[in-house]
């Protein structure tokens, strides 16, 4: 079978733009395997995700991505295309906890996720150990508020040494400086506890507990500079009642926090998601 590819698009939303593609496609003896598409009358913006397939062995990749430049210059558009077995390389970045990074791990192993990790980097130690059995390089990068800086270009420099596409904080207990989240504005995932900004601080889940909250959960978004408000990606909840211990609310949050990572980093390893002003699209 051919290679399947991913062609993505979003522009201003306007009449023709499918027709286009499709002839397109069509002129090139491609068959659309699935599409999903959207128009967001709010911000009048247009967006595609396209998984087609070339029916000729003859096809010309680099001749249909010419066509394709010039509907993207005439619809003013941005547009990609990606071959669908292209894993995306993938920095994980930790702290003191592992369960977001074993889950994403895992998931690389078995291919549930199309991300190839190329390196895992810490503040701590503490994790070197517990993580060493998936064979990836380990760096320990010590944070303090006078070596910020420093700690920082080790972690783009490490981004440029293993080639990597997108960064994700794994339960990475540092905030980046407004300068990093610029330099990876798209590229760099976080997960927190749903509980922000209402229990912002430490002890989130038994600060949760103690106010009698009726449901718990965890997000996933893209890192911006205006902390832990980046677009969503993902959002997984579970209804708790007065029956459960903060111990429970805290194992809950972890099984939480990894399923919305997963979730997160899927869809957009997977070209699912679009940036939409404040906000995602994300096709199913």
């Amino acid at each position: 079978m051919s290679e399947t590819y991913i062609l993505t698009l979003s522009c201003e939303d306007r009449s023709g733009i499918i027709a286009a593609i499709s002839s397109t496609l069509l002129n090139h003896s491609c068959f659309i395997a699935r599409s999903r598409s959207f128009g967001d009358p709010a911000t009048k913006t247009f967006f595609l995700r396209l998984a087609f397939q070339p029916e000729s062995a003859s096809f010309d990749l680099s001749a249909f991505m010419s066509e394709m430049s010039e509907i993207g210059d005439r619809l003013q558009a941005d547009w990609n295309i990606t071959p669908e077995s292209k894993k995306l390389k993938t920095l994980i970045m930790v702290s003191k906890l592992d369960h977001c990074a074993n889950a994403l791990l895992y998931g690389a192993r078995i291919s549930e996720l199309p991300i190839e990790p190329v390196a895992i980097l810490s503040n701590h130690p503490d994790l070197a150990p517990t993580l060493q059995h998936w064979g990836l390089p380990f760096h320990t990068v010590p944070v303090a508020a006078t070596t910020k800086a420093q700690a920082e270009q080790a972690m783009f420099d490490i981004i440029e040494q293993t080639g990597a596409e997108l960064t994700v904080l794994a339960r990475y207990m540092q905030i980046l400086t407004n300068d990093a989240c610029e330099r990876l504005s798209g590229k760099c995932i976080n997960i927190h506890h749903s509980f922000l900004p209402s229990f912002k601080g430490a002890r989130p889940y038994h600060r949760a507990h103690e106010r009698g909250v009726k449901m718990i959960g965890a997000t996933a978004h893209y890192v911006t500079a205006d902390l832990d408000e980046g677009p969503i990606l993902a959002q997984v909840t579970e209804a708790v009642d007065h029956t459960h211990s903060a111990s429970d609310f805290v194992a809950m949050g972890r099984s939480l926090e990894a399923t919305a990572l997963v979730r997160a980093v899927k869809a957009h390893a997977e070209h699912r998601v679009f940036q939409n002003g404040l906000k995602t699209v994300v096709f199913s």
